[in-house]
């Protein structure tokens, strides 16, 4: 009863906040046996690529309050930043296009800067695209605010929007994805149960952290590093989860003992995978026909069957994969993927 109480207090707090619906909602949960039977465990896929918009992903359950918000001050522009393959530019050039808001992308030139994958699909939604000559993520955010401003002065009214989506009135959207998949957990009799996500800009990791805190549900979820150290991840999930809680006005704090990441599948750095994201895409595609990316799911996906071969889990957990999207990226990877599978002669 008491969970009850405290999700009907998340909704009541979601419902203040102004929402453009974008996504296909609630998105399946899909029980996964090969790949259960390959790690000892019993694993699902939250299929948050099946979102519906652009092809999908995790960035529209963000966007849909952050256009929300836009929309409600008056704005005629976004503005956003991402790197030169980003999931949040593809998705917030569909979101503009729904919403009738001209869309600027300010991306650094970071891995595979070519027209292909998430650029070619930016160029095909109308968003007006700057690639940078630089991989400077802080230079890129600089550029957003001198754009914004010399938009201003000639009389438009944009609006701003970091990397990923991630500040609290985007997180919120994956405290709202807490009850939703709360109902799938209980449908199949699992109450209790582990959520692994890759975890970047941490919008998603947070947002879910702080449905999780607002519900009072037991879920442990595990980050699987895409970019950043551990350390570095723990302190910018921590801080945005109660800037989170603090915005929905529910008045509570993250137990900061909840906050787990894994630094070890993150390889070189962001958009760059390891042997093991490879294998990992591999193992998903051959077991389940589950498309993976080489920059987020891979490497998360990655993390979990090394937990599971560390013996992390017993036959009777239940782990749910968050399949945040991004496959549109594998067609900018196509070279790494080919070496990848043996086939770079082909």
């Amino acid at each position: 009863m008491t969970e009850i109480r405290f999700r009907d207090l998340l909704q009541d707090a979601l419902s203040g906040k102004p929402r453009f619906r974008l996504g296909h909602f609630p998105t399946p949960l899909e029980e996964a046996p090969r790949l259960s039977e390959r790690l000892g465990v019993r694993i699902f896929i939250k299929r948050d690529d099946q979102t519906g918009l652009a092809l999908g992903g995790n960035k529209v359950r963000k966007l849909e309050f952050l256009i929300g918000q836009a929309l409600s001050t008056g704005v005629d522009t976004v503005i956003t930043t991402g790197g030169s393959q980003s999931n949040h530019a593809r998705i917030t050039a569909a979101a503009c296009r729904k919403a009738r808001l001209d869309c600027y992308l300010i991306l650094d030139r970071s891995v595979h800067p070519e027209s292909q994958g998430n650029l070619l699909l930016d160029a095909m939604l109308g968003a007006r695209v700057i690639l940078l000559d630089s991989d400077d993520r802080a230079l890129a955010a600089a550029e957003m605010n001198v754009l914004a401003e010399r938009l201003r002065g000639q009389g438009r009214t944009p609006y701003v929007i970091p990397r990923g989506g991630s500040v609290p009135a985007g997180a919120i959207g994956y405290a709202a994805f807490i009850p939703e998949l709360l109902d799938q957990l209980y449908s199949l009799g699992a109450d209790r149960a582990y959520i692994y996500l890759g975890t970047g800009s941490t919008g998603t990791h947070s947002g879910v952290l702080a449905g999780l805190a607002a519900t009072g549900a037991s879920l442990t979820v595990q980050g699987i590093s895409v970019s950043r150290t551990r350390s570095e991840q723990i302190e910018n999930i921590r801080n945005l989860t109660d800037a989170t809680l603090k915005y929905l006005g529910l008045g509570m704090s993250l137990d900061k003992q909840q906050v787990h990441v894994d630094e070890r599948y993150r390889g070189p750095g962001y958009g760059q995978p390891t042997k093991e994201t490879m294998d990992a895409i591999e193992i998903a595609a051959l077991d389940e026909g589950l498309i993976l990316d080489p920059v987020y799911t891979g490497k998360a996906m990655a993390g979990l069957i090394g937990h599971a071969q560390e013996g992390r889990f017993q036959a009777s957990d239940t782990v749910v994969f968050l399949h945040t999207g991004g496959a549109p990226a594998l067609f900018a990877y196509h070279r790494e993927m080919l070496e990848a599978l043996g086939a770079a002669a082909r």
